[in-house]
């Protein structure tokens, strides 16, 4: 006497593979200075923060040319702790003559990046679904463009408060 197995109809399962980019971004009171797109498998080192910041560099160059003109001291406040400890842009820091604001880590709470502006872009991304890099940048270039100033300055004011 042999064993019968009930027949179980098999079907091909789709599977699904999102790829999620993160968004390493710049900005002040007047808008977004720069922001770069990485895919997933990037990895921010020491030496890629340093060239993303010689980039920021560059833009704030072009987009505030006043803090060059009048020699306005540039503050940076990262809302990380790794990549700013690394030598590479310690050093790179030191020779831009940037102030670098003290933040606590892990402390979101603080960043305005978390509090404001990630926390506006994930709200207007719970309905999106793109299915390439360019796709999502042109999203995310949409979504800055749709911010006014007002947007930005709510934003660095509330700095203080927190």
């Amino acid at each position: 006497m042999g064993t019968t197995w009930p027949r179980v109809n098999i079907h091909n399962k789709t599977e699904y593979s999102w790829k999620k980019f993160m968004v390493c971004i710049w900005w002040d009171q007047l808008g977004v200075v720069y922001y770069e797109l990485l895919n997933p498998s990037k990895t921010i080192t020491g030496i890629l923060h340093r060239s993303q910041l010689m980039r920021l560099r560059q833009a704030l160059k072009e987009k505030r040319l006043r803090y060059y003109s009048r020699h306005d001291k540039i503050s940076l406040l990262h809302d990380n702790s790794c990549p700013h400890a690394a030598v590479p842009v310690k050093k790179y820091l030191k020779i831009l003559d940037w102030e670098v604001l003290p933040h606590p880590p892990y402390s979101s709470d603080i960043a305005p990046s978390d509090y404001h502006l990630f926390r506006s872009m994930a709200h207007a991304l719970s309905e999106q679904r793109f299915t390439s890099c360019e796709g999502t940048k042109n999203w995310v270039d949409s979504w800055i463009a749709s911010k006014d100033k007002e947007f930005f300055r709510l934003g660095i004011r509330a700095l203080p408060e927190r």
